[in-house]
């Protein structure tokens, strides 16, 4: 089904019983998103907030709640855009079967940006105070926009067709914006709209940005759309959605004709406020920084528009959606773009970027019979530098020539690098170096360090499934879990700083060492301080979770009989891993229980 607007997405859910109506008066500070989190969490239906407290507009969440959901909004072109991707990757493969693809290529051709006259769309101009002001989380510093799609162009190649379209947080008051007239511009490493505003700077001049929020659903998966350099995101919104993606030129700004509501304003050089804090989707709050100020110039809204959301927090939430949507569409991309690499997983679970697992090949010396990583170590390296995979912090590469894994079988995966990893060998760090902005277990923001652990070879040990017997004799623990084959988790006292923390893993590693036999089948230990574990087959999410966003690599990784040699660290048995709360960690994310008893009238 083509949909024209987010009107038309939402009565097709509807129709089809994918959507549930709040016709009562619900709170913008905090209970929308309560609710949101727990219709989310019971897997419920697309939510119609009916009646906003505060604003005259509806407001829709989860819409793109479950990846079913998700392509049965986009059933009518989803298979299209997957050979659409495929025919990129492989353009001969239109010359052998040209009948299979010319309907591909001509909806392509269809899918280019229009433009036509504002005057047409309805827009009226309204104020920023007018919006559903939609507050997620308690600590948050003021009403968001989560589902935002914004546009900018370069200056140096102006018009819709070297733009860029993005999801970058927007802040609408609170902190020390002045409401009304300015709004917080949040974006973080690797992303487009970066590239634009440095050449404004350069040339001294405001970034022209507008913001669509609303309109239809392919116009929202494009923005958040990891495309190519030189493919545009208006004309993939385009093709996914069956309609070319509409346009008008409004006081020098570019304007969607179908978004419900548009907000333009100016960045300008070197003006930056103070912007968060915001609960988001690692689980844990994104802190306050200094991020552009955009000075509004107008904001618009249609007579019916609808304010489309969502609420991030640690995951799965709806943005695992999207995620896995992402990946069914343009998953055959990476073997083209890196090439070796089979296949990569940004682990949901552990927040995406603090945990990347990679399928790579080992083709360089096929006549030696000692295996160990060398092809998939180059192929590390080109990970770490391609786009937003450039933001991994731990990243787990191995080489599969009998087509045992894959990487979205997390667990096994694990299993498969653990029987076969050499601790002494194949940890690679990268120190002092960039990693996510939202990632908060460096020193300060965006800086940290990196970790590269790369497997191939025979099968080195068999992993443990019981807890070694004399770790109940470890007198520092105060609580054991066997996470999984190979992985335990010890319970420590809270940690105080690294001085401390050297000294406790210490002792810790030389109880091990003493009893190292005992541990020949376990590659890592876990060190935790205030969290409950769920039991041993349901804890993986626990895992990669408290594991891979509580840890800094270069700080928090130790070994049993660790050592340097010629600057290259190892181990020579399990690795520890400090996943300790820090003082200097962002706190978690939970929700208000006062405002969870006060949305019982809506859910019981």
């Amino acid at each position: 089904m083509i949909y024209r607007n987010l009107h038309d997405c939402i009565a097709d859910l509807e129709k089809h019983g994918h959507l549930i109506r709040i016709k009562e008066e619900v709170d913008p500070d905090l209970e929308m998103a309560a609710i949101h989190l727990k219709v989310h969490a019971a897997g419920g239906k697309a939510i119609l907030f009916e009646k906003v407290k505060g604003s005259k507009y509806q407001a829709v969440s989860n819409l793109f709640g479950t990846l079913e959901r998700s392509k049965f909004i986009f059933r009518d072109n989803f298979e299209k855009m997957q050979q659409l991707v495929e025919l990129r990757n492989n353009p001969m493969a239109a010359l052998k079967h040209p009948f299979k693809y010319f309907s591909i290529g001509l909806a392509a051709l269809k899918a280019f940006p229009k433009k036509a006259s504002f005057s047409s769309a309805g827009f009226k101009e309204i104020k920023i105070s007018d919006l559903p002001l939609i507050k997620h989380w308690p600590m948050d510093g003021g009403a968001f926009v989560t589902l935002p799609q914004v546009y900018t162009e370069d200056i140096d190649k102006p018009g819709v067709m070297a733009s860029n379209l993005g999801m970058y947080r927007i802040q609408l008051n609170g902190n020390d914006y002045i409401l009304n007239k300015e709004i917080g511009l949040h974006y973080q490493l690797h992303r487009g709209i970066g590239v634009h505003q440095s050449k404004t700077n350069k040339k001294n001049i405001p970034l022209k940005v507008s913001i669509f929020i609303g309109g239809p659903p392919s116009h929202t998966l494009a923005s958040v759309m990891p495309l190519p350099e030189g493919v545009s995101e208006l004309t993939f919104a385009g093709a996914l959605g069956g309609r070319k993606f509409r346009y008008a030129y409004k006081d020098g700004f570019c304007i969607s004709l179908d978004a419900d509501f548009v907000i333009t304003g100016e960045v300008c050089p070197d003006e930056n406020k103070p912007e968060g804090p915001f609960g988001d989707h690692l689980g844990y709050y994104s802190l306050k920084h200094d991020f552009p100020v955009m000075r509004v110039h107008k904001v618009y809204a249609k007579e019916n528009a609808i304010w489309p959301f969502t609420v991030v927090g640690r995951p799965p939430q709806e943005d695992t959606a999207f995620g896995a949507l992402i990946h069914e569409i343009s998953g055959t991309a990476i073997p083209h773009e890196i090439p070796g690499v089979k296949e990569v997983h940004a682990v949901d679970a552990a927040g995406v970027h603090p945990l990347l697992l990679a399928v790579g090949s080992e083709r360089y010396t096929p006549y030696l019979k000692n295996k160990r990583p060398a092809e998939i170590l180059t192929q590390a390296n080109r990970i770490l530098g391609t786009g937003q995979l450039s933001l991994a912090k731990y990243l787990f590469i191995a080489a599969d020539s009998e087509n045992e894994i894959n990487c979205h079988d997390i667990k096994n995966f694990f299993k498969y690098v653990f029987e076969r990893i050499d601790l002494t060998r194949d940890l690679h760090f990268y120190t002092k170096t960039t990693i996510d902005t939202l990632d908060y277990s460096g020193n300060t923001i965006n800086e940290g360090s990196k970790l590269v652990v790369a497997a191939f070879g025979d099968k080195k040990r068999e992993l443990s499934s019981a807890l070694p017997p004399s770790i109940s004799n470890y007198k520092f623990a105060s609580g054991v879990v066997m996470l999984m084959e190979g992985v335990i988790a010890l319970q420590l006292k809270d940690f105080s700083d690294y001085e401390n923390a050297k000294k406790e893993i210490k002792q810790l590693s030389d109880f091990v060492s003493l009893n190292l036999k005992e541990y020949g089948g376990i590659v890592q230990i876990i060190i935790y301080n205030d969290f409950v574990f769920a039991p041993e087959q349901k804890n993986l999410n626990d895992y990669v979770w408290i594991t891979y966003t509580r840890s800094n690599p270069s700080n928090d990784v130790y070994g049993v009989n660790e050592f340097t040699e010629n600057k290259h660290w190892g181990c020579k048995g399990p690795m520890i891993i400090d996943a300790r709360k820090k003082p200097h960690h962002a706190p978690e994310l939970k929700m208000d229980a006062d405002v969870e008893k006060r949305i019982s009238r809506f859910i019981g």
